[in-house]
């Protein structure tokens, strides 16, 4: 792993130079903006390397829910010999050329980066002798600097967790660090299931059980992770994971519309409420749409008639019931109307005779 911690030094170290010519040496907002860029641009570095990477995960996913009806008929075919349905889809996997852990294949690849950066954050401590300050391509001027670096008063080095002796040996203020860290905390479990969500939201749920589990875990597992463990990470790996997390919703935002889910994948069903409604809703006009329908329905059906009849007597055509004649009025009660006495409108009769 040194490898990897020297790589991420070097980059870490390498956007720290570029802003550092750029932005004023003070404070801005209680921030060193050089160090957070720093680890800003770590992200955008990292994930530029990834993207063809990314690129492939997104097809590989529409390649999966492509053959999603011929998972169903194995499925149905096999049902109850679990040891076949294996064997039958793995030789589906081969036929089509799909690998299913094609779809985690760049956050496997982020994992190194991520424990990289974790530890180099670690490392950086005061107290440290010289030879340790030197470490994976740091001088002693960028390890101080690197210490003494906040966000908005927070040492990027602190946690949520930090002791008083700890954040003493720093300088540094226990309640600055705990409200930026659980602000941060809570915007890496937000971008974490946001970006998950927004992925199963277009796609639905897939068909596959054992795909259905790792959508699961990616979905609510990666999250609860992020919560229980976020209060022991550096502010500055939190930033890293937060940034990553506003990549990535940008990214699957563009991939998602350039390469949209398959027509079969519009049938799964989805796991949020109001998502099979949003879909039936859409499929019928509303508010001005809905009514020049209407109007375009009754006018169409006027002309159907011949003499511009009312639509409501084509229907009783239709039903095989004769409409009411035009001349004179009906004399059957109207619907509500008072029941109307024989004895007392005989009499009524009679006086007016």
């Amino acid at each position: 792993m040194a490898g990897i911690y020297w790589l991420i030094s070097k980059v870490m170290l390498f956007w720290h130079t570029v802003w550092d010519s750029i932005l004023p040496a003070n404070r801005v907002l209680s921030t060193n903006w050089q160090w957070v860029l720093a680890i800003v641009f770590l992200v955008i570095t990292v994930r530029i390397v990834l993207f063809p990477i990314f690129v492939k995960q997104i097809k590989s996913q529409r390649a999966m829910q492509a053959i999603q009806p011929k998972m169903k008929e194995l499925q149905e075919k096999h049902k109850g010999d679990r040891e076949t349905l294996q064997k039958e889809v793995m030789e589906l996997y081969r036929q089509e050329k799909v690998n299913p852990l094609m779809g985690c294949l760049p956050m496997f690849l982020q994992i190194p980066v991520f424990i990289g950066l974790l530890h180099v954050l670690r490392h950086l401590r005061p107290g440290q002798s010289e030879h340790q300050q030197t470490l994976y391509g740091w001088t002693v001027g960028e390890f101080e600097s690197a210490v003494d670096a906040r966000l908005f008063d927070a040492p990027i080095v602190a946690k949520f967790s930090s002791s008083a002796a700890d954040l003493l040996k720093i300088d540094a203020s226990s309640t600055a660090v705990k409200i930026v860290a659980a602000i941060l905390v809570a915007l890496m479990i937000t971008t974490t299931y946001l970006t998950q969500r927004q992925m199963i939201k277009k796609t639905g749920w897939n068909t596959d059980p054992q795909q259905r589990m790792i959508q699961k875990f990616m979905l609510y597992g990666i999250p609860f992770f992020t919560l229980t463990s976020g209060w022991y990470f550096p502010i500055g790996v939190i930033i890293y994971w937060v940034t990553n997390n506003a990549i990535t919703l940008g990214q699957q935002y563009w991939v998602l519309h350039k390469y949209p889910p398959p027509a079969s994948a519009s049938t799964n069903t989805t796991p949020f409420k109001g998502g099979a409604a949003k879909a039936t809703d859409a499929k019928q006009p509303s508010g001005f749409a809905a009514l020049f329908s209407k109007a375009r329905d009754e006018a169409a059906a006027q002309r159907a008639n011949g003499k511009g009849a009312p639509a409501k007597a084509t229907g009783a055509k239709a039903n095989g019931t004769a409409p009411q004649a035009a001349a004179g009025p009906s004399r059957a009660p109207k619907p509500g109307a008072k029941p109307i006495n024989p004895k007392k409108g005989g009499a009524a009769k009679r006086q007016s005779g």
